[in-house]
């Protein structure tokens, strides 16, 4: 019998590892990357609980390496999402009964797990799948995921803690119900910390997931699941459903149990999906909860009181670290003339040190771009400002898919803001500046940056000058739902800097913190009387009071 009011274990933000040279973690994370390597993984579809080869299979390469195959990946068919669908049903009953701190025990496991004997292979699986660099991968696929679950079970507990006010003679409760019916979640390529949370934050608060994953990250989805089974999550509380866009969503949307879609990826897609969700709106049971984080199309802002080193630097790790490859790097940038030789100076300088291949060398800061796909569109970018009047290549400007899909760090200089590539999101190692003259007011640049393209996901402003940054502040205060000051405007922590954007860039529930989990609940309000009235009369209703006046035998009528 468990009649204590528990608390979980206070969350604290895990650390980063350096992985520096001759460092333990060092030898271990190649090590464990050795033995990735050396492996052919096959990934199965998992549905309650069950591997399942499918047939439909898909050869799985390195982005940085196309001659190496890491693997198989099996595609879901029509009917295994059927079955999947069900086992979610199915699996709702006992889920959501179960004590919140047993969920919370699940996760708060996996955590652990994944900080100890887990982190070297999820880390490396990431590395080699997705081509991320140790430090970038460290920061994702260990220390973002880890706090995710740490901190949603923090989040969770208060949000249970939340009741309201009672009345003498009556309890008031709220019960935070799951949604009535199984949540979607599909998730990118980019994040592997992003593929663990979409599935599992719902999952935490009671409700069945079908998680449909990127497949350019399936190798990292599969060892998430796995870990997650260690951890002890039940069969069938979330499945795991590698495959094609319509062939999993088609009958996901279709289904009348469908409550709830929780999105990370690109603004068209996500459009697609919420005009589907709502074409079908008679069809499910209740409302579902449409939750997405997008594109972006993020800026650095520099005054001309800001420090041209540290506007250097923001520029370089703010938009190629992971190739660009983050919905938050810094893809437009803003300098005032005035600053701008010294700003270029340091920029070019550090540009020009930087490596570029495989993850395998971790003296390479700059690895390979996700796939066919995206080094096509990103590379058509560079194609086509080269034979562009007005455009110049600063750095970069080079790439080839000889070996893997390289890309070099791209800075493009243009004379008119409203180019191409300062609006449109590509997604990849390439960024634009535009110099303002110095007869543009900064208020005229805010107003510029503020109108620009459709997104408001991220965005930095840099000056020395309080005042100057107090109005930048509110000038763009819709202008992105994560603003930095002095700092690039990528790599926000858990617990420190809640993540999502509006406008274009998404419905800003805030992956890491309590108002994403929020988004996952139907409340019910319950309210017990002690002891019940036994009529139905209110002194309102009855009739005045009628005294007499014996002496005179008049009638007084008390008002």
């Amino acid at each position: 019998m468990n009649n204590t009011i528990l608390r979980p274990p206070p969350p604290v933000n895990e650390p980063v590892r350096s992985y520096a040279p001759g460092s333990p973690e060092r030898a271990s994370l190649q090590q464990a990357l050795r033995e990735m390597r050396s492996e052919e993984h096959t990934v199965l579809p998992v549905i309650n609980g069950e591997r399942v080869e499918t047939g439909k299979t898909e050869d799985l390469h390195a982005p940085h390496d196309l001659t190496h195959k890491i693997g198989t990946l099996h595609k879901v068919r029509g009917a295994d999402v059927e079955r999947a669908i069900q086992a979610a049903v199915d699996a709702r009953h006992d889920w959501m009964r179960m004590d919140w701190t047993d969920r919370a025990a699940i996760f708060l496991k996996a955590a652990d797990l994944l900080a100890g004997p887990w982190r070297d292979r999820l880390n490396a699986a990431t590395m080699l799948g997705q081509s991320k660099n140790a430090y970038q991968a460290e920061i994702d696929s260990a220390c973002e995921l880890i706090d995710f679950f740490r901190f949603n079970v923090h989040y969770m507990t208060r949000i249970y803690e939340d009741q309201p006010i009672s009345s003498p003679g009556v309890w008031n409760k709220v019960e935070y119900r799951p949604l009535e019916g199984f949540v979607f979640a599909i998730t990118p390529f980019n994040f592997t910390a992003i593929a663990g949370n979409l599935p599992t934050s719902p999952a935490m608060m009671g409700n069945t997931v079908l998680w449909k994953p990127a497949s350019t990250a399936t190798l990292s989805a599969k060892l998430i699941m796995e870990l997650l089974e260690e951890a002890g999550l039940p069969p069938g509380v979330i499945n795991l459903l590698p495959g094609d866009g319509a062939e999993v969503g088609d009958p996901v949307l279709a289904s009348e149990h469908f409550t709830g879609l929780h999105f990370t990826g690109s603004t068209g897609t996500f459009n697609h999906l919420w005009r589907t969700i709502s074409n079908g709106l008679g069809h499910y049971r209740t409302y579902p909860r449409i939750v997405g984080e997008t594109g972006g199309k993020d800026f650095i802002v520099a005054h001309e009181s800001a420090d041209p080193v540290a506007v250097a630097t923001a520029i370089v790790r703010g938009s190629f670290e992971y190739q660009g490859q983050k919905c938050s790097a810094a893809s437009r940038i803003y300098v005032p003339q005035t600053l701008w030789p010294e700003i270029k100076r340091e920029m070019l300088e550090q540009l020009a040190s930087i490596k570029m291949g495989p993850v395998e060398d971790f003296t390479n800061f700059v690895n390979a771009v996700i796939d066919r796909k995206s080094y096509d569109s990103i590379t058509s970018y560079i194609a086509r400002a080269a034979d562009t009047d007005g455009v110049d290549i600063l750095a970069g400007g080079g790439y080839s898919d000889e070996d893997g899909y390289f890309i070099e760090p791209t800075v493009l200089q243009t004379e008119d803001p409203m180019y191409e590539t300062m609006c449109e999101e590509i997604f990849g190692p390439v960024t634009s500046l535009y110099v303002t003259p110095e007869s543009m007011a900064f208020d005229e640049v805010l107003d510029l940056v503020d109108r620009t393209g459709p997104y408001a996901l991220t965005g930095a402003v840099f000056a020395q000058e309080r005042t100057v940054l107090a109005h930048a502040t509110d000038k763009l205060v819709d202008a992105a739902g994560n603003f930095y000051l002095n700092d690039k405007p990528t790599g926000a922590v858990v617990g420190q800097q809640p993540f999502g954007g509006a406008r274009g860039s998404g419905t800003n529930d805030k992956a890491g913190s309590y108002v994403n989990l929020l988004r996952w609940t139907s409340l019910r309000s319950i309210k017990e009387t002690f002891v019940p009235p036994t009529h139905y009369s209110y002194p309102f209703h009855q009739p005045d009071v009628v005294a007499s006046d014996e002496a005179t035998d008049e009638k007084l009528v008390v008002m």
